[in-house]
């Protein structure tokens, strides 16, 4: 499907629902989200949009704007971005992290948050899925995936032992490793009933 084209057909039919609507609040909400997808289209974002919406059809973990190795390579990246997104996630060590930015007052924030946390939980709720495959190191784990033909948006592997969900962010190349173990984790930080 040429994206440009559906693009450009979902604003006019944002149009056309925009004139029957007869509720000001609502025209408001139509017109934001044909708005929308004129900025997608005017700023050169496309594809990137293409790629959030097949991202969206997958079992994976929410999509990430970047990954880093350390917490000081992710803050110099904030504090020098000319223009910081607000409400993103990237990765930190593999681990999520919520980027804030306040224009305002010029005020950036990258806590972490327990996004991947809840996608494990959610997929064990039916019990522990198999491991597909069984690996000593991450890097033994990196090469059998970086040579699969067809790389799933995730897949569960042992890893040194233990369960792993490897979850692999396409628009960033990055593949991710998160032990299912994060699950207890969050189960201790939820107030107990």
């Amino acid at each position: 499907m040429d994206i440009g084209k559906s693009i450009f057909e979902a604003i006019n039919l944002l149009g056309l629902i925009h004139e029957k609507t007869q509720s000001p609040e609502e025209k408001e909400l139509l017109l934001i989200a044909a708005e929308a997808l004129r900025f997608i289209n005017t700023t050169g974002q496309q594809y990137e949009f293409e790629d959030y919406r097949e991202d969206l059809g997958t079992e994976g973990p929410p999509m990430v704007i970047a990954g880093f190795a350390t917490r000081e390579d992710a803050e110099n990246w904030l504090k020098n971005h000319p223009k910081p997104p607000h409400m993103a996630f990237v990765l930190i060590a593999d681990e999520y992290h919520t980027v804030y930015y306040w224009r305002e007052h010029n005020l950036r924030r990258m806590p972490s948050t327990p996004t991947v946390e809840y996608h494990l939980e959610e997929m064990m709720k039916a019990g522990l899925p198999p491991p597909v495959a069984t690996f000593d190191t991450r890097e033994e784990a990196k090469a059998w995936f970086y040579k699969l033909p067809q790389k799933p948006s995730q897949a569960v592997i042992q890893l040194g032992g233990e369960p792993y969900l490897a979850a692999y962010h396409r628009n960033i190349d990055h593949l991710a490793f998160h032990p299912f173990s994060l699950v207890d984790r969050l189960k201790e930080s939820k107030p107990q009933p």
